[in-house]
């Protein structure tokens, strides 16, 4: 069974930097997409990033040019630099995988790791 395993997160002011990481668990293989998803309390999760096994990248355009998705797929590592962050960037960070290509439902999740960002 996949699992995903997050690290990072954590209390900055506007303006820092945070960086978060997933490492990807019990993989047959490293043809997946990662992507990772936020929530803040009383919203609706919000996909920010993705990148496919060849390193294809999309991001939302709420984070596009403040954060930066990437992988190691020698590690079956993604990590997501939030730079620039604002205080509604606030929320719960979920690192995702599925197989394959980004499109279409996300089977795995990590746990969560929540990030708070203070004006």
């Amino acid at each position: 069974q996949v699992q995903l395993a997050e690290s990072g997160g954590g209390s900055v002011q506007a303006g820092g930097i945070l960086n978060l990481s997933c490492v990807v668990q019990h993989s047959p293989h490293n043809s997946y997409c990662m992507a990772w998803f936020r929530q803040a309390p009383g919203a609706e999760r919000e996909k920010v990033a993705d990148i496919n096994n060849v390193g294809t990248t999309t991001y939302a355009d709420s984070v596009a040019g403040r954060f930066t998705v990437s992988r190691n797929n020698a590690l079956k590592t993604a990590y997501l630099q939030m730079k620039n962050l604002k205080p509604e960037d606030t929320a719960m960070y979920y690192c995702a995988a599925r197989f394959w290509h980004c499109n279409g439902p996300f089977n795995y999740w990590g746990q969560g790791t929540q990030v708070t960002v203070s004006s």
